[in-house]
């Protein structure tokens, strides 16, 4: 069975065929075929729904964020793409390869900024997607196989790896394939991906 993640209006991600769930830890946490996954923030059996977002006042929808726009970052060798609308605010760019991610900076990405296998190895560790390359030539590079998995991310969203099909929901222009995030604390406003507010709201998953 294709592992796929569908979310149910005002309720949780009901997840189907998916055979690896993980922790923070990197701990597994056994599956069943069909998984109700918390999306409101308020369960007190993380990661698992327990109702409680019938109770909360929950709402999957849409609020905000930001617009849907594919930037190119243009190097000799390499181009990086980057969609702000879909950034789960990691840092995995900023914390990692500053001189290629210049938070603050404008234009904030340096394709020459580094050798195209540091930034490749940096671009792939984007959880959300946001970050994605293509090589000289114009053709996208292909991102490597990766078993379907769902980590559950501390205090933050469920990082979603490989092929788990989301049902029903647009990806982002430009979003790099096989990579998203999920939003868990309820607050984000470009649900059902995460905008990065279980920074700002506290978000504890109580792992």
């Amino acid at each position: 069975m294709k592992a796929t993640v569908e979310c149910k209006p005002d309720g949780p991600y009901v997840v189907k065929g998916l055979e690896r769930l993980t922790r923070a830890s990197g701990a597994g946490i056994s599956t069943q075929p069909v998984m109700a996954l918390c999306r409101c923030g308020g369960s007190a059996n993380k990661p698992f729904c327990d109702g409680t977002h019938k109770r909360n006042g929950f709402s999957g929808a849409r609020t905000g964020g930001l617009p849907d726009r594919h930037d190119r970052y243009r190097g000799r060798r390499i181009t990086v793409h980057d969609n702000r609308s879909i950034c789960a605010h990691a840092g995995y760019c900023t914390d990692g390869l500053a001189a290629v991610f210049k938070y603050g900076a404008e234009p904030w990405i340096d394709a020459d900024g580094a050798a195209v296998e540091t930034i490749i190895e940096t671009v792939r560790r984007c959880p959300s997607g946001a970050l994605s390359f293509s090589l000289a030539g114009g053709d996208d590079a292909q991102e490597p196989p990766q078993p379907p998995v769902i980590g559950i991310t501390r205090d933050g969203p469920y990082a979603v790896l490989g092929a788990v099909e989301l049902l029903g929901e647009r990806r982002a222009a430009g979003a790099a394939p096989g990579r998203y995030t999920l939003c868990r604390c309820g607050g984000s406003k470009n649900k059902p991906f995460c905008d990065g507010t279980h920074w700002s709201i506290g978000f504890k998953d109580g792992e």
